[in-house]
């Protein structure tokens, strides 16, 4: 799927991180989403390539990466970690500053990344998200339904993990195509991917502690920066059939936590990289290239 893209295993002060990386040009780093990996980038990746040094990893606990022991606050799955894991990543390649794009989970550490580390994020671009802390202080009957794994994920004593293990791949693929337009977005190669590393109990999981991390020290650190707005300038994309747009100003939620927003609506549903990969490389490449 990513020809011409390198393998690489990253050591970081927290974890090591599976990483591809392949192009010439400005750097350019891709977080995906859940239940997902690197693989999620597959369609536009490699024309980024012939533009930008692109870097795409899988997250710390999905994938290949790394999967730390988890700790009873929580703090080894915060987004704050996994943007530190990723701040470390583009420093072994070189870069000391970079774009981001980060899709669902990857776009909440991206989020974090450019309130943590403002000199290192250029510009950043999240897919089909709107703030955590938004959700959770506004959270409705219609957005508790869509979301619902958000409730049923940080549940503790190994509940979540004990169901989804029982049929990881059942659950992968109803969580897919309840969020999307359709499965037919999804190359065989891809969903093979995410199934191999969803089908591990580890992945479960962790996935599960990034969750509760969200639902916690997430909110903490969110709270703590209520007043700290994203200077870098911001990319916003979402897809008209997803639940974002059904219960939020999703461009205007952005504007309350940045400085600098623009935001655009594709028809498709959550997975815009995959269900729509000519519209959302257009408008990355206009906003980063610019």
């Amino acid at each position: 799927m990513f020809n011409d893209f390198a393998t690489s295993v990253i050591e970081t002060r927290g974890t090591t991180i599976h990483t591809l990386h392949g192009g010439s040009g400005p750097p350019l780093l891709l977080l995906h989403g859940y239940p997902q990996t690197h693989a999620m980038w597959h369609k536009i990746a490699p024309r980024l390539s012939e533009h930008f040094t692109v870097v795409a990893p899988d997250l710390r606990g999905y994938g290949d990466s790394g999967k730390p022991s988890s700790d009873a606050g929580h703090h080894i799955y915060s987004k704050r970690a996994m943007a530190q894991d990723q701040v470390e990543v583009m420093e072994a390649f070189g870069f000391r500053s970079f774009h981001v794009a980060g899709h669902d989970r990857g776009g909440r550490v991206a989020h974090r990344m450019a309130l943590d580390h403002p000199g290192k994020v250029e510009k950043l671009a999240v897919l089909d998200i709107v703030p955590t802390h938004k959700i959770f202080a506004t959270v409705s009957k219609e957005v508790a339904t869509g979301y619902y794994h958000w409730f049923f994920l940080i549940q503790e004593g190994g509940l979540p993990e004990t169901l989804i293990g029982h049929d990881p791949e059942y659950y992968l693929r109803a969580k897919l195509g309840h969020w999307s337009a359709g499965m037919d977005g999804f190359t065989a190669e891809a969903l093979a991917e995410y199934i191999r590393c969803f089908s591990d109990p580890a992945t479960i999981h962790a996935s599960c502690e990034d969750y509760r991390a969200a639902a916690s020290i997430d909110l903490e650190h969110d709270e703590a920066d209520m007043d700290h707005k994203v200077a870098c300038p911001m990319l916003v994309l979402w897809g008209d059939r997803g639940l974002m747009e059904r219960n939020y100003d999703v461009p205007g939620t952005w504007r309350e936590r940045a400085s600098d927003v623009r935001g655009y609506k594709l028809g498709c549903g959550h997975f815009l990289a995959e269900e729509l990969p000519d519209e959302t490389l257009t408008h990355l490449m206009n906003f980063f290239a610019s």
